[in-house]
């Protein structure tokens, strides 16, 4: 029954009610990316829980460090805040007894990370690749080529078989993306 928060952009009252209602201990916070939806309020989670951030790799200290500016831009809460471990490529990070491998992926942010449990065939994979879709490169410091061979290289190599949980919307699986993705299917790259 230990466990970790990824990606509280917001919402703590929601999350502390869940952590409490399954009787979980939360260990750390996991973050994908530093966009303030996915970590807006990680930094205020962290300290009322005790618990220190893993994620996302360094490059994304420019989006963390404009929390508060965005906050007030967007008109929701955002703290800036310095993780306790910057993660990289080949890292791993534990939560309970399980270890995921830690995949940087960027492109939709120069930071991203992918967390990935093998035993289980999951990934946590942010706003990096959604049930028919890609993350966005529009924003700044985003790269629309690292995005798509982000997904092709670091992705796809684990597996048609694995499931994803993505940032926003609903799970999917490598394999189903591979056939009916307009972004990154087989078909439609192999046409690129």
């Amino acid at each position: 029954m230990r466990g970790a928060f990824v990606d509280p952009g917001g919402d703590l009252p929601r999350l502390k009610a869940a952590m409490a209602q399954h009787g979980v201990t939360i260990e750390k916070i996991l973050l994908t990316h530093g966009h303030i939806d996915h970590c807006g309020e990680a930094g205020t989670l962290a300290k009322e829980l005790g618990v220190p951030i893993e994620g996302p790799e360094e490059a994304d200290r420019f989006w963390i460090s404009r929390l508060d500016e965005d906050g007030k831009n967007y008109g929701i809460r955002g703290a800036v805040f310095e993780p306790d471990r910057w993660l990289v490529q080949g890292d791993t990070v534990t939560v309970g007894e399980l270890t995921l491998d830690v995949y940087h992926c960027p492109g939709h942010t120069p930071g991203h990370v992918v967390f990935h449990h093998p035993a289980s065939k999951l990934a946590l994979v942010g706003d990096v690749l959604f049930q028919g879709s890609i993350g966005r490169t529009d924003f700044p410091m985003g790269n629309h080529q690292d995005l798509i061979d982000a997904i092709v290289t670091r992705l796809w190599p684990l597996g048609d078989d694995t499931a994803f949980i993505p940032g926003h919307g609903q799970m999917s699986t490598f394999a189903h993306e591979r056939r009916s993705n307009p972004f990154v299917a087989d078909a439609a790259l192999a046409s690129a």
